[in-house]
């Protein structure tokens, strides 16, 4: 699927979505034939589009340890547009922020488990992990579209 920040990859089970992330270059692009994919790209469609930034009907199914998930779901609750500091994070679920930041980078959900959201103490930072990709552009592109169309 193309996006205004690069190509994104998808992909599921059956159990549920397990990627969404940056394709590396060249990628070319395939309309999905799995329903729960081709909703995931409609949705993220829409998101693009200012429609809608709720993906909480997707199921997801990503790998992760128990720890990894607790923060992923701490992700989820920050708004559209909203920001929280990873020390926040750590704080509410009994953890040092540089292990908040260990599961954000292995966030394998991008947008859908929003760790652009996440921002440091400085109140920049984060979205390092993947190898591929301008991904502090892409963090305040996603932020800046948000609080353009999603901010309260």
């Amino acid at each position: 699927m193309s996006t205004p920040l690069g190509m994104l990859l998808l992909r599921c089970n059956e159990h549920g979505l397990t990627e969404v992330g940056f394709a590396a270059g060249g990628a070319v692009p395939r309309r999905p034939t799995d329903p729960l994919l081709l909703e995931t790209m409609l949705q993220l469609e829409a998101y693009f589009a200012g429609a809608t930034a709720d993906f909480s009907n997707l199921p997801l199914a990503p790998a992760g340890t128990p720890f990894q998930h607790r923060v992923w779901s701490a992700l989820r609750a920050i708004p559209p547009g909203a920001t929280r500091r990873y020390g926040d994070i750590a704080t509410d679920i009994g953890t040092a922020a540089r292990a908040v930041g260990g599961a954000c980078r292995s966030n394998p959900l991008l947008l859908v488990v929003p760790c652009h959201r996440v921002i440091a103490r400085t109140g920049s930072g984060g979205f390092m992990g993947a190898a591929n990709g301008p991904w502090p552009q892409r963090k305040q592109h996603l932020l800046d579209h948000e609080r353009r169309f999603f901010a309260a």
